[in-house]
């Protein structure tokens, strides 16, 4: 099966590319993180969770920022509802990622347990499913072979 190559990629993409790849590895890194504060109890682990999920946070914000404006400039497009199901997902990560961050807030055991665990995993899938959208986008298979 042969690819091609969409003729709407911009240069910009590629620093859009970049913005969103943070959120992917800091989320990840948080559940990581989140997993290894319930094997070991040692709450630096909390802590390195509560940092990715700040960094993630204002990259994530910078990511969805980027793609709101890019769905509203091409608007005219026919996949526009493909972009705006993309910003979708990174506004319902963010807004999961918030949650996440206040629940990490709270004191010691409880910054973590089910609950946060449960919420870093949700925010971990929601930044991939956005990087696998926005990275596929590009390529597709060719029909015509």
């Amino acid at each position: 099966m042969s690819y091609t190559s969409y003729d709407h990629r911009s240069p910009f993409d590629a620093l859009h590319g970049i913005l969103l790849s943070f959120p992917v590895a800091l989320f990840t890194s948080a559940l990581a993180s989140d997993v290894a504060y319930l094997q070991t109890a040692e709450i630096q682990w909390s802590n390195f969770a509560s940092w990715a999920i700040a960094g993630a946070l204002v990259f994530g914000g910078l990511a969805a920022a980027w793609a709101l404006a890019d769905w509203i400039v091409k608007l005219d497009r026919p996949d526009s509802g493909r972009r705006l199901s993309y910003v979708a997902v990174l506004a319902v990560m963010w807004i999961i990622g918030l949650v996440n961050a206040f629940h990490h807030a709270r004191d010691a055991w409880s910054s973590v347990g089910a609950t946060g665990l449960v919420l870093s995993v949700v925010t971990s899938l929601l930044a991939l499913a956005a990087g696998w959208m926005f990275f596929s986008q590009f390529t597709r298979p060719d029909p015509s072979r």
